[in-house]
């Protein structure tokens, strides 16, 4: 370009280039955004905001089984006080997902997270049973904080890049296991149980900032951003984009009629199923097999937070490039069933911390994995849906698995409880080891 230019003497005669001023006067010439956009990740805000999330969840999550017995709640009512929480999630999980779709993730993200803060503090400020139960169906009923981030990511990554991207939600949630699990174990014993919720507070107010102040209104997409409508290509035509703001009793329809979307979410309600019998019923295991208290079951969910902040923070993203997200979401549900099936059989320290880093390991990979083929199988417009349809079979886990792990507990059935957990993830390793059928779409 500059060869042909060497021949002009005249010096005021130069290249015939757009001076700066006139290129930032004039109209766009590119679609790429701007430099300023472009080195601002929106991933940064949302990773801190749902780090900030998890840490005030974690901070409740191994208090609520103490708690409630110090007003004299059975194995049973336990189990059902966690399930409070979940049948609410199951409620508004589909409503929030779509509304986010509707008018943005950032002002839906900041409703939820009010009622999570407006949760923790009737929480914290319980004086029987009943508060128990109102605080966690207060934050229930706003419950869509993990839901709208995924969707945001979903929003401002490419397909390929998507795993990496929602192994972001997973260090935030082992670094939320690690540090606040930890922290509540002193906070009980030195303030009471109490005290975890209020910290807990504190920290939801603190994402609420974040979340104003960080996060883009307007999530940017790549430019280079491409995804797959399943379903129109499935119809043989495209479909206008207002036709995917689908109601909430027509979106498990809409999904589980496709194939590949319908295998996905058997997949993650697997997945869920089993996490959440062993999370539901690990604080009375504990207690139960090894009289441990509050401030050594922190200690133990900070160990699993150890070893999955570890995977996701480090090898999850290079273990996709190198085996794709549905092989390491079979070799995740392998471990967790090894994990959560040999669970009832450890009596002893050093085999119940080998048993818990397996099914760490496990879990740590299949989320992530699971999450970015659900959004592959289903258009852009429709993530927030989707994501929306598996927090609700989310929530169905969250209502049977603490449940059924209380009752078994109650009846001194520990092995059983392992067991129960670790055959969710048997049907989750045999969904992921079927081959995607040649008549079935593709994932981009």
């Amino acid at each position: 370009m500059g060869h042909e230019d060497t021949a002009v003497r005249t010096p005021v005669r130069r290249p015939p280039r757009p001076s700066p001023a006139r290129t930032a006067r004039g109209p766009p010439r590119s679609p790429s955004p701007p430099r300023a956009t472009m080195r601002r990740s929106p991933l940064l805000p949302i990773f801190l905001t749902v780090f900030v999330d998890v840490l005030g969840l974690t901070l409740v999550l191994p208090l609520l089984p103490f708690y409630a017995e110090h007003f004299g709640a059975s194995e049973l009512v336990v189990g059902v006080l966690a399930a409070s929480y979940a049948v609410c999630q199951l409620v508004s999980g589909p409503i929030l997902g779509r509304i986010s779709d509707r008018v943005g993730r950032k002002p839906t993200l900041l409703a939820s997270q009010t009622g999570t803060f407006i949760g923790f503090l009737v929480l914290g400020s319980a004086s029987s049973l009943w508060m128990l139960f109102l605080g966690r169906i207060i934050d229930g009923l706003t419950a869509g904080n993990l839901t709208i981030a995924q969707a945001y990511i979903s929003d401002v990554t490419r397909p390929e890049e998507r795993t990496r991207a929602f192994g972001l939600i997973g260090i935030a949630f082992g670094s939320g296991f690690l540090l606040g699990p930890a922290i509540t174990g002193e906070l009980a014993s030195r303030f009471g149980y109490g005290a975890p919720a209020l910290g807990a507070a504190a920290l939801s107010l603190t994402s609420i900032l974040l979340t104003a102040t960080l996060l883009p209104a307007k999530p940017i997409a790549p430019a280079a951003a491409r995804s797959l409508d399943v379903d129109a290509a499935e119809a043989g035509a495209a479909r206008p984009a207002s036709d995917v703001r689908i109601g909430r009793g027509d979106a498990f329809r809409r999904f589980f009629d496709r194939p590949l979307a319908r295998r996905r979410l058997l997949e993650f309600f697997a997945f869920s199923l089993s996490f959440s019998t062993l999370i539901g019923g690990l604080a009375l295991f504990l207690e139960r097999r090894f009289a441990f208290g509050v401030k050594e079951t922190g200690y133990i969910f900070a160990f699993s937070g150890l070893i999955g902040g570890s995977i996701q923070g480090g090898a999850l993203g290079r273990l996709a490039r190198r085996y794709g997200e549905q092989r390491l979401a079979v070799v995740g549900f392998a471990t967790m069933v090894i994990g959560y099936g040999l669970l009832g059989a450890a009596y002893g320290l050093p085999a119940l911390l080998l048993l818990v880093a397996v099914g760490a390991f496990g879990s740590a990979v299949v989320r992530p994995s699971i999450t970015t083929l659900l959004t592959k199988s289903v258009g852009r417009d429709e993530q927030g849906a989707a994501l929306g349809v598996s927090q609700s079979l989310a929530s169905i886990s969250q209502i049977v698995g603490p449940i059924g792990a209380g009752w078994l507990i109650e009846h001194r059935a520990l092995t059983a409880y392992g067991l129960m957990a670790a055959t969710f993830a048997v049907v989750g390793l045999f969904l992921g080891a079927q081959k995607i059928p040649a008549g079935e779409p593709v994932e981009l």
